[in-house]
């Protein structure tokens, strides 16, 4: 039995296709971050079983999913994420292999603004033995723990983020009072006017040149730019912090 969970928060306009996706699951838990748009009600109308978490914490959002899942396996998707063909059928074999491995690694496609795919894809652990897991720890950028080994799954998730430009700047407003709060309290250096640049200039070589978006035209240009602008925010948001206090 495989058990589908997806994350969700105000997802009204993907939360349907999402579930449907997930229909070669034996049940689908939506664990939504106490939306106030009608993800819920469209998530209980789709057939999914929802559980409403109110805090920002990603980690106990996964966890209240996976503690709810009845399933031998269990498997993370994201509102804005897709499982393609091949990873569908790769999910559906290990569930009948008795392996003896506890968790898989899945590879991932990121398409930005919609339709551009990305250069590097990465690997993420999705798949879990629920028998085996111990818990996510991370309040944003959550990770797993868990017992025994671990192996890499056939096919890819397909992940359609930063759709447009409005949702990505409303998405950092949101996040980095959360990164900038992590970084206040793990009493990060004092901001001072040149750390700036070098946060932004970070977020923009990391995407543009480490994850090789300058392979991806126009369009790595405007996502790394847009990654520099989100350090920006983040840090400026800890240096207000900092003078608050």
């Amino acid at each position: 039995m495989i058990s589908g969970i997806i994350i969700s928060k105000n997802s009204e306009g993907l939360i349907k296709r999402a579930i449907n996706n997930l229909n070669f699951c034996d049940e689908i838990i939506v664990v939504d971050g106490n939306s106030i748009d009608n993800t819920v009600k469209i998530a209980k109308e789709s057939g999914a079983k929802v559980l409403i978490f109110k805090e920002e914490n990603f980690a106990q959002q996964r966890n209240l999913g996976i503690k709810n899942a009845k399933g031998e396996w269990v498997f993370y998707m994201d509102t804005d994420e897709e499982v393609s063909d091949k990873l569908r059928q790769s999910i559906m074999d290990v569930s009948n292999y008795n392996n003896s491995l506890s968790a898989y690694f899945i590879e991932r496609e990121n398409y930005y603004l919609g339709r551009h795919k990305w250069p590097k894809t990465e690997k993420l652990q999705r798949l879990f033995r629920k028998k085996d897991f111990i818990e996510w720890v991370g309040k944003l950028h959550e990770t797993p723990k868990y017992k025994g080994e671990t192996g890499l799954l056939d096919g890819y998730l397909l992940h359609f983020t930063h759709q447009d430009l409005t949702k990505m700047v409303n998405k950092t407003i949101i996040w980095s009072d959360i990164e900038a709060k992590l970084r206040f309290d793990a009493h990060h250096p004092k901001m001072t006017w040149w750390r700036f640049f070098r946060v932004m200039l970070t977020g923009f070589s990391k995407s543009y040149f480490s994850e090789k978006g300058f392979l991806a035209g126009t369009t790595g240009v405007v996502e790394s730019m847009y990654q520099g602008f989100s350090m920006f925010i983040t840090y400026a948001k800890l240096w207000e912090l900092q003078n608050e206090k």
